[in-house]
């Protein structure tokens, strides 16, 4: 077992004040969101506890800040497995690796994440060699050659000309891999939180369920808690919850759901009991709760409720998606609202399959016109910026992009830009920190300018 006294000393090289005024459940989330980033980072990615606390750690949310990077952390490599004290009385944070769902967070007041161990290839994901099929499937035969414009881009992407910090960039143009950089301690197989990027593979999966007949967009969203006689939420739909229509309240903007992400608490304790705020269908309000009801419904229309084995099988298998695990809470819900772990390669990978129409190496994956619900700017709109299709933002002209763009984007600068109407898919990961954001319209912009530049 490895003890990290790493927090303590980056805060006091950077002088943080004494965490001062958070209450014990604060606490608790600070010190969970340490020991689920720790786990990531070094368990399932491979990357030194110092890098992480570099990047990964830092710019996090204010008040969290602070405490988390002062306690104290033991990784134990052996048992797959972070822990984090933070009060004397409660059980240490406890963040456990598990095949395809990654890292799991004990619930506060749990030292051990309950139900069985894991079973079958228990290597963590950065001990996953590169797939020798070429790609797109595999990582064979990648080698980008980018012209003196593009590599300019990247180079300037890379030292911060369009903000924020960027720790990897993935090119590909008519699906070949034309660019490709990364920032020291990063690289092609690196996993890295999506944040909300995941809440568009909700929507591809979701989608694949709807081609299966397991689910209908249109019909009301089949979430069990809402089944009691007279519940107006039964009227919501699969569709309105996929558009942040729904029409539920929020507590704050975005739907911040730390409760769920760092404490530990599962989507079914959570998720399902917020009240309505406005009728379904008439209000856009972006929300992490409206992705985790898609798919709550989903695991409730699966005969056996596993999600994560839907999503193995008939997503990631079929893609390729050997580096990305599918965050799940400690009761066995897919946190798709946030909760994937992935590589910039992977995520160029789901950037093809929505380029081509939801086709994939000459097979239909996503139903006929699921991509174009995907990206139609049906129901109400954010008042500002680009749309908002059903789980991908929609750009154009009025962003200085071609006509049909669009992206899945997260916290901290995760894009997963398509343009389809010049062959482009482009992915950025990043560590941004809160105030210092990525322009990923103005770069978008650039490398197609690049690009044509180059004579590509």
């Amino acid at each position: 077992m490895l003890g990290i006294s790493l927090w303590a000393s980056l805060a006091a090289a950077q002088s943080l004040p004494p965490p001062a005024g958070l209450s014990e459940h604060q606490r608790a989330i600070a010190a969970g969101y340490t020991a689920l980033t720790l786990c990531e980072g070094v368990l399932s990615a491979g990357r030194t506890p110092e890098q992480v606390a570099a990047t990964e750690m830092q710019g996090i949310y204010p008040e969290y800040q602070a405490l988390a990077s002062a306690l104290p952390a033991r990784i134990d490599p052996s048992a797959r497995r972070v822990t984090v004290p933070f009060d004397a009385g409660l059980p240490p944070r406890i963040a456990s690796w598990r095949p395809l769902t990654g890292c799991t967070l004990a619930p506060i007041g749990q030292a051990e994440i309950p139900g069985p161990a894991p079973t079958g290839d228990a290597r963590p994901i950065h001990a996953v060699p590169a797939d020798p099929r070429p790609w797109p499937l595999g990582d064979a035969g990648i080698a980008p050659r980018p012209g003196p414009a593009l590599a300019g881009r990247i180079r300037d992407a890379l030292q911060g000309s369009y903000g924020g910090v960027t720790t990897g960039l993935v090119v590909v143009r008519d699906g070949r891999i034309v660019g490709e950089a990364y920032a020291a301690g990063f690289g092609p197989f690196t996993p890295n939180r999506t944040w909300s990027v995941a809440k568009s593979i909700a929507g591809t999966l979701t989608g694949i369920a709807v081609g299966d007949g397991l689910l209908d967009p249109a019909a009301p969203a089949p979430v069990p808690e809402w089944r009691s006689p007279g519940d107006p939420r039964a009227a919501i739909t699969l569709d309105q919850l996929l558009r942040m229509a729904s029409g539920l309240t929020s507590d704050s903007a975005g739907n911040r759901t730390d409760a769920l992400y760092f404490g530990g608490t599962s989507v079914t304790e959570q998720a399902p009991f917020w009240p309505l705020g406005a009728l379904p269908g008439t209000r856009f309000r972006y929300a992490n709760n409206d992705i985790l009801l898609a798919i709550r419904a989903l695991r409730a229309k699966l005969a056996d409720g596993d999600v994560a084995g839907f999503a193995a099988t008939r997503l990631l298998a079929p893609l390729g998606l050997r580096h990305t695990t599918l965050g799940a809470d400690w009761q066995g819900n897919l946190v798709l609202s946030s909760q994937v772990w992935s590589t910039a390669r992977d995520l160029a990978r789901l950037g093809e399959l929505w380029r081509g129409d939801g086709m994939w190496q000459g097979q239909r994956l996503l139903p006929a016109g699921w991509m174009a619900r995907m990206t139609a700017p049906s129901g109400p709109q954010p008042g500002s910026g680009p749309g908002y299709g059903a789980t991908l933002w929609l750009f154009g002209p009025q962003q200085g992009l071609p006509a049909g763009s669009f992206a899945a984007q997260g916290n901290r600068g995760q894009y997963v830009m398509v343009v389809p109407a010049r062959g482009l898919v482009l992915v950025r990961r990043g560590e941004d920190p809160a105030g210092r954001g990525f322009d990923i319209a103005r770069f978008t912009a650039d490398v197609l300018g690049a690009l044509a530049g180059d004579g590509g």
